[in-house]
């Protein structure tokens, strides 16, 4: 199965993740860039509030597409000691990446929140989105870092999946809520009619709209 594009198949997410919505525990939090369209869609379905969870990942110099690693939001690091060990990656290479991935961090903050503190997520109920998981990198940093501010329960949900990865998040997380896990698997981008990137703008604008129509869940927890 193609999804048409990210809008389909956050859709298509919300509607299996039905059984949380309505609830005012529940936040869902799309994984910038490609994750937030996703997670926008998801979070209508749900009727519940939306915030980004910044996750960088750490490319191999010259094959990025190669994850060394990731980095998240509150200065956790997680590192693929296999990948590390295999190419004998020096300590230094790791250090200089995780520099510039911090930057690059720091400044998607400024962009999408300004001075606007992160939505609270201790005790509550956090589904995290992406658009796919291939090596899943980036969602284990995520976790790791989410972990650090005590939700309630995580739930890892994305379309699509290498099955593997899928796999071993369900040590991670309290759950983990894939589509489909095609065989081969191969890249994220195969299983979309459109893949295009996802801009700063359009995370911008997901996070406004669900600013401006606030969700059921949002005003049920202020009574």
């Amino acid at each position: 199965m193609l999804f048409r594009d990210r809008r389909e198949a956050g859709q298509l997410l919300g509607t299996r993740l039905g059984t949380y919505a309505d609830r005012p525990d529940v936040v869902v939090l799309g994984l910038p860039r490609g994750g937030v369209p996703v997670a926008a869609e998801v979070a209508k379905a749900l009727h519940a509030p939306l915030d980004v969870f910044l996750v960088r990942k750490l490319g191999l110099p010259g094959h990025e597409e190669l994850a060394m690693g990731a980095i998240a939001s509150g200065g956790v690091r997680v590192l693929n000691e296999e990948l590390m060990r295999r190419l004998a990656i020096p300590d230094s290479v790791i250090e200089t990446v995780a520099a510039e991935e911090g930057e690059e961090l720091d400044r998607r903050q400024r962009a999408y929140r300004g001075n606007l503190r992160a939505t609270g997520v201790r005790g509550k109920t956090v589904i995290l989105v992406d658009d796919g998981l291939a090596t899943g990198a980036s969602m284990r940093a995520a976790v790791a870092a989410l972990r650090r501010r005590r939700p309630g329960h995580i739930v890892v949900a994305v379309p699509v999946g290498a099955m593997e990865t899928c796999a071993e998040l369900q040590e991670l997380a309290d759950e983990v809520v894939c589509l489909q896990n095609p065989e081969p698997f191969h890249a994220v981008g195969l299983w979309y009619d459109d893949f295009s990137q996802t801009t700063d703008d359009e995370v911008r604008a997901a996070l406004q709209e669900q600013a401006v129509h606030k969700p059921i869940s949002a005003r049920l927890s202020k009574h």
